[in-house]
């Protein structure tokens, strides 16, 4: 019997990095039988959908998932402080993940260790992998032009001594490896900016990552050829788009609800409807929802929104559906609106964007959302929220041309903590859904976004440029216990 090489992989406790993870492996398993795969799960106190998502997923052979969660009490010790809390979550696992190796239930007859492939922000358990005298591997969950602004931002801040602190809010335009315009520095990710323990670990982890073997990056060589040159240590290996085509069950809604949205779409001309959805983790304020309503009402264009309640002010938590979304939108709107618009709560993303009648997507740029966009074609209008996706606004507008601008330079607090949040006038947005909408397939951006559907697809087919790169990493492994 062949000896298989077994892969532990770590991903983040978040639904988003979770699916991402999960599709990978798949997509390991599904190209080499000398392969297994064991998924560790850790579990935040508050529901990102994990065990949901899990629960959706039918067994998959050679993959095993195993709960390392740690007790709640030690978790909640860690809560009283949001800057190190993450990284102390992380670090109280390690214990869990060596209880699994060194357990012989861990060893299936016929596996032998093969590595590990870690989440960006599961560094720590390298030190976990160096101990079980196995290589590391990042999966990264991102795109290669993050990646590319991260090293470079740390080679700025530990090679050579500069305080980044001093882009934040600057007018200044940088010159980063992987950008063909410059960047404007009041775009930059919050994390590279801060003077606080969270940026320092942040960019700790940044300098673990080149420690690793190799990085798994959910980009594929058409999409970045300019940030995937700049990258050279560790290996690269652009493996993507890595999407979740079926979207299991981390969804919240019933089947006879996403069918009721399938139906609605079914109905409207080709190309014709404007979506609206900002992600897992998106959601507005009462005064913010009425200038959208505004600008969808005055844009005469058909759309999709779907709208979510914010998370109690002050927790993190994800937002949820309405009970009445009528309770927050101007009186008379859902009636003024009927037969043009309907709006939802939580939505089945990537159904509605494969759909023939979607022909625009107003999204927060997270990066799966992109994927999913561009995996199906369909140009996208950006109002970033959190984290890099001010970037990923920046990189799909000016260097990708598969967007338009409502907003770049829009940050929304993730913890909820904003005193002064700003409010993008209705007359902004609907100039953004007015030019994601111009009519005709021939507008540059839609040119752009349907040439780039048929590069995702071709990428990860046999002969395409990640199917080869999945190839070489899992040669790689298999090296490791040759």
């Amino acid at each position: 019997m062949t000896t298989k090489a077994e892969l532990v992989f770590i991903p983040s406790p978040a639904a988003g990095h979770l699916i991402s993870a999960v599709e990978i492996a798949k997509l390991i398993l599904n190209r080499d039988e000398r392969l297994c795969i064991s998924i560790l799960v850790m579990k935040l106190p508050m529901d990102f959908g994990i065990q949901s998502y899990i629960e959706s997923l039918s067994s998959i052979p050679r993959l095993q998932f195993i709960d390392i969660t740690v007790d709640e009490t030690t978790i909640t010790g860690f809560m009283s402080n949001k800057e190190t809390f993450f990284m102390n979550f992380i670090q109280s696992h390690k214990p869990k993940v060596k209880d699994f190796l060194s357990n012989s239930s861990f060893s299936r007859s016929n596996s032998r260790l093969a590595g590990f492939v870690l989440d960006m922000f599961c560094t720590p358990m390298i030190d976990v992998a160096d101990e079980f005298c196995v290589p590391s591997y990042i999966f990264y969950t991102s795109n290669a032009a993050f990646l590319a602004l991260c090293f470079h931002f740390e080679s700025l801040k530990k090679e050579h001594h500069i305080d980044t602190s001093k882009y934040k809010n600057s007018n200044e335009e940088l010159t980063i490896p992987g950008f063909k315009n410059p960047y404007p520095s009041k775009l930059l990710p919050r994390l590279t900016t801060d003077q606080s323990v969270m940026t320092t670990t942040f960019f700790d982890s940044i300098t673990r990552i080149k420690e690793t073997k190799g990085i798994m990056v959910n980009t594929f060589a058409d999409l970045e050829p300019l940030p995937l040159q700049s990258l050279s240590v560790p290996r690269i290996y652009p493996v993507g788009p890595v999407v979740n085509l079926k979207e299991g069950g981390h969804g919240r809604n019933s089947q006879s609800e996403t069918e009721s949205i399938i139906k609605w779409l079914d109905d409207q001309p080709e190309s014709s409807v404007v979506f609206l959805c900002f992600g897992s983790m998106g959601s507005f304020e009462i005064e913010q929802i009425n200038e959208i309503a505004i600008a969808l009402e005055c844009s005469g264009h058909r759309f999709l929104w779907s709208l979510r309640r914010p998370p109690p002010k002050g927790k993190i938590g994800l937002p949820s559906n309405y009970e009445n979304v009528e309770e927050v939108l101007s009186e008379g709107f859902i009636e003024r609106t009927n037969g043009v618009g309907k709006v939802i709560g939580w939505a089945p993303q990537v159904a509605v964007l494969s759909h023939r009648a979607v022909g625009g997507f107003v999204s927060h740029c997270g990066w799966n959302s992109v994927l999913e966009s561009l995996y199906s074609g369909v140009p996208i209008a950006t109002w970033p929220l959190h984290a890099e996706q001010q970037m990923n606004a920046f990189e799909l507008v000016k260097e990708l041309g598969v967007g338009v601008e409502i907003r770049m330079d829009y940050f929304k607090d993730f913890h909820g903590n904003d005193e002064n949040v700003e409010i993008v006038g209705a007359k902004e947005i609907e100039s953004g859904i007015r030019q994601l909408m111009v009519n005709g397939d021939e507008t540059e951006i839609r040119r752009k976004a349907n040439e780039m559907k048929e590069k995702c697809n071709a990428a990860t087919k046999e002969g395409g440029s990640s199917y080869a790169a999945l190839g070489l990493l899992i040669e790689d492994v298999i090296s490791n216990i040759s």
